[in-house]
């Protein structure tokens, strides 16, 4: 019985969707869809339906999923265990961070790391800058021990702890006065990045949750400075976060939420709960959360 298929089925049930579940484990959908008709093959039965209005398990999946779930736990858990028997904990703690997180807080990864207990001597910090993408498939393929990125899509089975936050400001060809309001952007021409880094994830899930209407500049800009200035050149108004500002005394206005309070974008700390450094990837995410506040 295929293992692979056993967790893309349990992923498909988590997410509710055959698409989020191929996202969350970094392949393709048609990869995803075949390692489920195998398992399904085996098992003798289909597990979902799938209609206009979701996917949804079928009465021979909804009492095979919990089974599916108790076996990969205890799969898991006796890899797990054994890793942590045999295996030294290593001397480095290798840490991925989107080009989105903001320099202080890496600052501060590096501190919380070199607290951190090794074997002879302080652990140290191997550090990788990379893509939302390259970082998620580095940390299922154990090439990183844990990721910082900005909380924008789901990885199911992976431990998520929310670590900071910093606020979203808009830069406008015109800025007007004060703060403006989500609601307040209807109408405009927004500026985005390539969706890489999680900012335009970020942007995008924003206007779709409060249904604003806006328009997407039909160009894309290659960094946080060229969105800033192709705002200033008057192409459209620009979202990012307060930190990414090239000038931080610019002008630029703050957003408040539907409910009058800055909006923010939160950052967080992804990592496999059964790495044989679960403990101290934990304890590095509980340090980090206290020196970003």
């Amino acid at each position: 019985m295929s293992t692979e298929g056993m967790r893309y089925a349990r992923a498909v049930a988590e997410t509710g969707s055959f698409s989020a579940a191929a996202r969350a484990y970094g392949v393709t959908q048609p990869a995803l869809s075949n390692g489920i008709a195998k398992l399904e093959a085996t098992l003798g039965a289909k597990l979902f339906d799938r209609s206009p209005r979701g996917v949804t398990p079928t009465g021979f999946g909804a009492a095979m999923l919990p089974r599916i779930e108790r076996a990969l736990t205890a799969l898991d858990d006796v890899r797990a265990e054994a890793t942590r028997l045999i295996a030294p904990k290593p001397e480095t703690v290798r840490v991925g961070v989107s080009p989105l997180i903001d320099p202080t807080l890496v600052a501060s990864a590096y501190r919380a790391v070199r607290d951190l207990p090794g074997p002879d001597a302080r652990r140290q910090l191997v550090l990788s800058e990379a893509n939302m993408r390259e970082l998620r498939e580095a940390l299922v393929d154990g090439d990183l021990d844990i990721i910082v990125v900005p909380s924008v899509e789901p990885m199911p089975r992976y431990e998520h702890r929310v670590i900071d936050s910093e606020p979203v400001v808009l830069v406008e060809p015109l800025p007007g006065e004060g703060p403006v309001r989500l609601a307040d952007l209807t109408g405009r021409e927004l500026i985005l990045l390539p969706d890489t880094c999680g900012l335009t994830t970020f942007t995008n899930s924003l206007i779709e949750e409060h249904h604003l209407a806006v328009r997407a500049y039909p160009g894309e800009a290659g960094s946080y400075r060229v969105l800033e200035e192709w705002s200033h050149l008057g192409l459209g108004s620009a979202m990012l976060p307060k930190s990414k500002l090239a000038d931080p005394a610019g002008p630029y206005r703050e957003v408040l939420d539907a409910e009058g309070n800055l909006l923010e974008i939160f950052y967080e700390a992804v990592w496999d709960p059964n790495s044989p450094i679960a403990d101290d990837l934990a304890a590095l995410t509980d340090r980090l959360g206290q020196l970003s506040h």
